[in-house]
Formats: C-alpha cells, structure tokens, sequence
C-alpha cells in the first residue's frame, strides 16, 4: 500500500485503498479506520469512507518496493520466502537459537526493518505459515508481535471467519451451509470435505485444522548475467563497437558455462550519443558461442553496410541482455541423434557471418490463399513468425479446393515468377472464363512461354484431366489491386499436376505437383 502511495503522489496517512479485480486488496490505517476492509467492493468501500482514495494494484510497483526490505532482513537471517510482495516467511527455529527466543528474534527482526525506514511490520510466529500470517495480521499496532504456542494453532483458528481462507466461491458455500468459522468447517471430516468440495476444499480444510505442513522454501537469487560495455569517448564505426565486444561475450559465455547454462535468446541493447537506444531480440537455432554473440552485435549495428561503415549516431552503451539460458542438458543430443545437425548449424552460421545477417533463410509456412503468400524466408537463427497467421481462417485458400477429387498436398515446385501460358480447347482456340465461372470450352492442352527453368517449356502439353475453374475475388474493394482470377488444375500425359490461374485473358503456371 506505501509503494503504491508513494508511486501515485499521496501520503500512506491518507484513507487509502488498492484495488484489484474490483475488490479491496489492501488498505492504510486512516481506511481501516474508516471501516474499510479487505474483499469490499469498491463501491462498498467508498460508502464506507466517501474520502477513500482508490489506486490500481500494480505488481510490479510492489516487487521493487519489497525488493530493499527482503535484502535488509537476508543481512541478519538466511532462507527468507517471498509470499507475495509485503509478506514473508522464514523458519523459526534459526533465529531463535541465535537471538535467545521467538519473542526476542521478532523484536530484533522489527528493529532492522525500522533501522532503513519500514514502519508499521508486524510478525507472527506459529506452526505453520497459514496460522503465523492470521497471528500477523491479528497483533496489535502496539505490540506487532504475537505468538502462537507450539500446537495451539487450531484453537487460535477456530473463531476465525471463513474469509481468511481467500476462496470465494468455497466460502460463499460454506456460509450457504451455516459454517462461518473456521473452527466449525474444521469439525468436518477431512475425507467428507475431500468428496463435496474436491482438493481445493480439502487443503483449505487442512487450513482451517491448523494442519498447515507447507515447508518454507528461501527464494534463490538469479545470478547477474547480464553484462555492460560503456564506450569513453563514443565510437562510431561498426568493426572498433565488435572488437571492443569481444571480451565482454567471452566473459558471459564463461560465466554461462560455469553456471551450467547456455543462451538461447540474446537481447542486445545499443545506446547512442542521441540518446536513443536500439534493442533486438535474437535467438539461435542452437545456443550461442562467443562469436555468434559478436556477429549478432555486428549485424545489429550495420543493418546494410559494411563492417568499416559509420554508425548513424556514435555508441556509448551496449548491453548484452541472456533473455533465456537453458540447463545444458536440455540441449545435448540424445544418443541416438536428435536437434540440429553440428555440420550443418556450423555451415550456415559461417556462410551468414560472411554474408549477412538475411543471407541465410529458412522457409516458414503461414497462413494466405496462394502458396506463394503462405511461404515467409526468415534469417537463421530468428523467431520463425509467419507474415500471415495460419490460425485465421483463409476463405478461397487454395488447399480447399474440391478436396474429394483433388488432394490438399502443397505442390512441390512454386514458380517465383509465375510462368505465361496459352491453353487451347479441341478446335485450337484459346480457353475463357465468364464472369460466372463458365467454361468457354473444355481444356485440352496448353503451352508454356519460353522459360529456362521449365524444361520443353515451348512444347505442347496435353491435358488428360482437370478441375475448376474456382473464382476468387480479392481486395474488391481497392481498384488499384483488384484480382478477379480462375484456378485450375490440370494433369499432363506424364501424370504431373499444374496449378493455373486465369487472370482476365492472361493464364499463367503458378506451381507443379511432382
């Protein structure tokens, strides 16, 4: 709630409270004082306390506030558990034997906080985290310490409302069936509550007997990998920002390697002397070695230049950024083979590190009606992102054509360029289509242009079956683009397949089917 004061412009004196989801999260002494309590509706909230301040809950506001406080207490007792931010749980039995009791820890524990300006702590000690947090929240401003003797948790629980247990529907339930405390819900037996109200409700149950076994677990601190090169005077040439790099990647990539780790996903960020900072997201079809991290780099600053070439604005900040690093064994090969082939991964990284970054691509295939549109080349090593979702629906796609007569296998040649072409009927003259799709006559052969990837491209082709025309009818609404075409599909005497396209009078080859 202070973080959130703080953050909004207002004093934590205020009548204050923080919703989420439209519910009261959490409030300030001067709220409380107002009537103001924890699972109100806001509107509830603001009749009680017309001068209610109301601020959005933000977690990330939150976290960064509770960060100092969790490492000021680490400072005098190891193993602290982060519950949520403003709340933590810690075994008590270690600063108990250091401080000479339970009483004496929590004072020492309230002290600290006080020493670097956390007003307002409280603790609560008991056998299980459930029952320390409702003896937290039930001491006293005076005194902020309460404790719950050994094995006394259930009865400390038992006046408690079924409200502390935060399941709405369950407790809404519970209260329909006259149990409105946790005292009377604990009476139930445990295999009756298990078979009415399913694991949910049972480990509330478990709750409310103060049979709380949850273990405390210390949260671990991600190590540091990210590393920060800052250029005195700033550099504005791509070659002296790559040399200057190098050592920074051999140092994270040793680092990685120590940790058992390996970087999948590199986020590299440059700051320039405008004061502008170029970010990107790389990923590797493998993990990342020292000299991939300097290619990325390098890539990344030419854009289309040269290595030598001058930079728009001179560096003065790079950063280099692991957004994933995976155990290493999840990216050893089985013992039978499995992930990318060395060989080839090694190959095409070198020939993309002497041609540039898209030099070297790989074909995704997404959504579009022609098979041309669906194909997407994407750089090695980057997000394979079609241009086109394929999870949107794509009416006249070419694969939906007359499924039962015609497979919706993918051809196994699309032409760059789509081949001109003339198709003749049985008299010799050229095949038409109305605008209401009907046949001028029946297909009976056709003659590619003269092209150098077709072989006898000049030749006279017979057609001993076919199917269409299907009418498409695209960006109608845009004359400038407007594409009004006929597909076909036709088998030669040589038991290939072609997909055609009859635009206006002009009929062009689009792909084979081998």
């Amino acid at each position: 709630m202070t973080a959130a004061a703080v953050a909004a412009g207002r004093s934590p004196d205020e009548p204050i409270a923080i919703l989420e989801k439209g519910k009261v999260l959490a409030t300030s002494a001067a709220a409380r004082a107002g009537g103001v309590r924890r699972g109100l509706r806001a509107r509830d909230a603001q009749s009680r306390c017309p001068e209610l301040v109301v601020l959005k809950y933000d977690p990330v506001i939150d976290a960064r506030a509770f960060d100092p406080v969790i490492s000021c207490l680490e400072a005098i007792t190891p193993g602290i558990q982060v519950i949520r931010p403003g709340m933590c749980a810690l075994k008590a039995r270690g600063p108990t034997r250091f401080y000479g009791g339970e009483f004496a820890a929590a004072e020492k524990l309230l002290d600290r906080l006080e020493t670097f300006e956390v007003l307002g702590g409280r603790v609560g000690i008991a056998d299980g985290p459930f029952a320390a947090e409702q003896a937290a929240r039930a001491s006293s401003a005076r005194t902020r310490i309460l404790v719950v003797p050994p094995g006394g948790s259930p009865e400390f629980l038992a006046p408690l409302t079924v409200d502390v247990l935060e399941q709405p529907q369950l407790t809404d339930l519970l209260r329909r069936l006259g149990l409105r405390s946790l005292g009377a819900f604990a009476q139930l037996s445990a295999t009756e509550v298990l078979t009415r109200f399913g694991p949910d409700g049972a480990f509330a149950h478990r709750l409310a007997r103060g049979s709380d076994d949850r273990p405390v677990v210390a949260r671990e601190i991600p190590p540091e990998l990210t590393r920060t090169l800052d250029f005195e005077p700033a550099v504005d040439r791509v070659d002296q920002v790559a040399f200057a790099v190098r050592s920074v990647a051999d140092e994270l990539i040793a680092r990685l390697t120590e940790l058992g780790l390996v970087c999948t996903t590199l986020r590299v960020e440059v700051g320039t002397e405008s004061g502008r900072i170029h970010e990107r997201e790389w990923l590797h079809p493998r993990w990342f070695s020292a000299a991939d991290v300097v290619d990325r780099v390098r890539w990344q600053l030419q854009g289309s230049g040269t290595a030598t070439s001058e930079l728009t604005s001179p560096v003065v900040r790079l950063r280099l950024v692991p957004d994933q690093a995976d155990p290493v064994g999840a990216h050893v090969d089985g013992l039978w083979g499995g992930g990318p082939d060395e060989r080839i991964h090694r190959a095409l990284s070198r020939v993309q590190s002497m041609l540039g970054h898209g030099a070297v691509a790989s074909v995704v295939i997404g959504g579009g009606r022609g098979f041309a549109e669906r194909q997407t080349l994407v750089p090695w090593g980057d997000r394979p992102v079609p241009a086109h979702p394929p999870d949107q629906p794509w009416p006249g796609a070419i694969s939906s054509v007359d499924p039962s007569r015609w497979p919706t296998l993918a051809p196994t040649t699309i032409f760059p360029a789509p081949l001109r072409a003339k198709v003749y009927a049985e008299d010799g003259s050229e095949v038409s289509v109305s605008a209401r799709g009907a046949l001028s006559s029946a297909p009976t052969a056709f003659r590619l242009d003269p092209a150098p990837q077709v072989a006898d491209s000049n030749k006279l082709h017979p057609i001993t079956a076919w199917a269409g025309p299907w009418l498409t009818h695209e960006r109608w609404w845009d004359p400038s683009t407007e594409s009004r075409q006929a597909r076909f599909q036709f088998q030669t005497a040589d038991t290939r397949a072609w997909l055609f396209t009859l635009h206006r009078t002009t009929w062009q080859a689009q792909a084979t089917y081998d």
